[in-house]
């Protein structure tokens, strides 16, 4: 596979781009992509973040960061960023944007809802369909999509975002395949539980308590989609726990894990959360 790798030289050509940056995964990714000498476009719908995590990376990493404030879940906002980033040479496109919402989705705000699947699935088709002509012409790049192992199982009281991981997965997986001998690789991280905002905001803190779920931090999720992204590798799963569970959801059959998540996870699911928003 040729490309873009990633070493440690200072020097990179072309950007990264980062989104869901302000906070979680997308932030360590961030970190790591600066220490590897990455210019970045961070994009993500809190600027106030993402101002302080540039301000960050370019005293500790001396490298360019852009930040760019987009609500993914706008389409005029994201239609801007995707002409903004076509213009651009991208060497790496960090797909991490994503939020859940939990709870039964008759007892949902719909609108939320559909908030949920333009950020997790739309946005990240319409990003890679901006910046991957530019990188086939070039022969070079990175895609890294942040999945789910989720997305490898029905998830009831989580339906909208188990479906929207379901896509990306497949999606990545697909793209992959694609670009074989492209120059342009394709790689699916698929994380399990990860310490973050993100239980908070889909309304399952107190699922954080369970200490048999085997957390991950973002940073090591982050190290292990980019050493997998560095090598062209298909996917990665960090972690024992996101390993057991996407075993599960290949082949288990679907009877007995709702069996499971009806005993164990869901009876700590059962209150939609509406507020929040995209990292």
């Amino acid at each position: 596979m040729t490309g873009l790798p990633f070493g440690r030289s200072r020097r990179r050509d072309g950007w990264a781009v980062v989104t869901g940056a302000s906070s979680g995964i997308g932030e360590a990714l961030a970190h790591q992509l600066a220490g590897r000498g990455h210019r970045l476009q961070l994009v993500a719908r809190r600027k106030d973040r993402l101002e302080r995590l540039a301000q960050e990376l370019r005293e500790r990493h001396r490298v360019a960061v852009e930040v760019r404030e987009c609500d993914l879940a706008d389409r005029a906002e994201r239609a801007a960023l995707c002409e903004h980033l076509a213009g651009l040479e991208i060497a790496i496109l960090a797909n991490n944007a994503g939020f859940t919402t939990c709870g039964p989705l008759a007892g949902g705000d719909a609108r939320r809802e559909a908030q949920e699947v333009e950020v997790n699935a739309v946005a990240v088709h319409e990003l890679t369909l901006a910046v991957l002509p530019g990188m086939l012409a070039r022969r070079s790049g990175r895609i890294l999509f942040t999945g789910s192992t989720a997305g490898m199982q029905p998830v009831p009281t989580a339906a909208t975002y188990a479906a929207t991981k379901a896509f990306v997965n497949t999606f990545a997986e697909s793209l992959h395949g694609e670009l074989r001998g492209t120059g342009v690789s394709c790689t699916l991280l698929a994380p399990g539980p990860v310490r973050s905002e993100f239980m908070a905001v889909g309304g399952a803190q107190e699922l954080e308590e369970r200490r048999w779920f085997a957390w991950q931090t973002p940073e090591t999720v982050a190290k292990a989609g980019l050493r997998a992204a560095r090598w062209g590798r298909r996917v990665s799963v960090p972690g024992p726990m996101a390993k057991l569970q996407g075993l599960a959801g290949r082949h288990v059959p679907h009877g007995l894990t709702f069996l499971l998540l009806r005993t164990v996870v869901l009876p700590r699911m059962r209150t939609p959360k509406s507020h929040g928003g995209t990292p």
